[in-house]
């Protein structure tokens, strides 16, 4: 388990482990110097964001085994870069988030009041 705290200043919870998500894969959205796009955002993916995702060139639909990856359907619990976050936010199809998962590094970039209104 990890040491890194939540936005709520508590323990950083698990995401999800099926798919095994994360960074460093290890079911949290853990950060650390060589995690460049921040995956620090727990959401949990609609439909419409993953086609946004997709249409932007990160396409988190369709599998890829050989780099692990089953490929994400609706429902499914993702860390997310927290820039894909805010873009899909401006474009309105910013999937809800879990804010005991979610990196406190995130509100470098993100207000709470902001992560709480989008919050399940």
């Amino acid at each position: 388990m990890t040491n890194s705290k939540n936005v709520l200043g508590k323990p950083l919870e698990t995401c999800c482990q099926s798919p095994m998500t994360g960074f460093y894969r290890n079911g949290c959205c853990d950060t650390g110097a060589e995690d460049f796009g921040l995956h620090t955002v727990c959401a949990q993916v609609s439909a419409e964001f993953l086609e946004y995702s997709k249409n932007k060139g990160n396409d988190l639909i369709t599998p890829m085994p050989m780099y692990n990856f089953p490929g994400l359907k609706p429902g499914d619990k993702w860390c997310l870069c927290v820039s894909r976050w805010q873009e899909a936010l401006e474009a309105g199809v910013a999937p809800p988030i879990i804010l005991a998962s979610t990196h406190e590094k995130t509100l470098q970039f993100v207000p709470l009041e902001v992560l709480q209104e989008h919050s399940i």
